[in-house]
């Protein structure tokens, strides 16, 4: 661990600027902030999947197969009630549909050496912090893509084993504990949006009221936990849309 550390710093620290630009070393060292904030995140989820009763195995499973934190957090109860497969489904095109997005904005970035089966390999680790870190460039070519997914993927995939593993063996009490940092993280996300942008708070408290009719009114608290998402996503976003339209001269003024 102390040896990845000071490996860590040597790439990011010392030797960054020495790296040529769009090669698949220096997609590398970009993607090793990602990688290391991945890995903490990572962890919370090892352990949240092991606490709602899940394998080590399936919880490696899932984050090799998924990069995508929001999608595998709501896909872990889902699974383990039994959900159905067009609930998972439709669930997961909802929360990362923001990807879609992202992919076609990178895209008019990639340069001629990245192929069609290329991009759909780099859509799969086309995260929003690796989407950030590629998009600041004027163009991108396969080789640094490729190395700019490669260290968060396994960043993501080595903290979930990781915290899986640990959530086997520690107290159950601290596994309880570890287990809310995840929610932690998407507080820390939305807090700060909600707080500069009333409209933002406004589809946050319409997401939560509707979550909370689904947990406590008798008839609804019935509905699958997939569809539940789905119905509270759509619901709020679709609410606040209809309430405070983006005009397109001001969506300009912003880019």
């Amino acid at each position: 661990m102390t040896l990845s550390v000071l490996l860590c710093y040597y790439f990011c620290m010392v030797k960054t600027d020495k790296f040529e630009e769009n090669t698949f070393l220096k997609g590398i060292v970009d993607g090793i902030p990602i990688c290391l904030g991945y890995f903490s995140v990572a962890f919370a989820f090892g352990i949240f999947t092991i606490s709602n009763g899940l394998t080590s195995l399936e919880a490696l499973l899932i984050s090799m197969t998924n990069v995508t934190s929001a999608g595998q957090l709501s896909a872990v109860p889902i699974i383990v009630s039994g959900g159905t497969l067009f609930e998972l489904a439709a669930s997961q095109l909802i929360i990362n549909l923001r990807y879609a997005l992202m992919s076609i904005t990178l895209s008019q970035k990639l340069d001629s050496s990245v192929s069609l089966p290329s991009r759909f390999l780099i859509a799969f680790v086309n995260t929003d912090e690796v989407f950030a870190v590629a998009a600041s460039k004027s163009k991108v070519g396969r080789s640094y893509m490729f190395g700019l997914i490669l260290t968060p993927y396994i960043g993501w995939s080595i903290g979930t084993i990781v915290g899986a593993v640990a959530g086997n063996i520690l107290p159950a009490i601290l596994i309880t504990a570890l287990g809310i940092a995840i929610y932690g993280m998407f507080i820390a996300i939305v807090v700060p949006a909600a707080k500069e942008n009333r409209h933002t708070l406004f589809c946050v408290i319409i997401a939560i009221i509707f979550s909370c009719l689904f947990r406590f009114l008798p008839l609804l608290s019935h509905v699958q936990a997939g569809f539940v998402i789905i119905i509270c996503s759509v619901a709020a976003s679709a609410l606040a849309a209809l309430l405070f339209p983006v005009k397109a001269e001001e969506k300009e003024g912003e880019t």
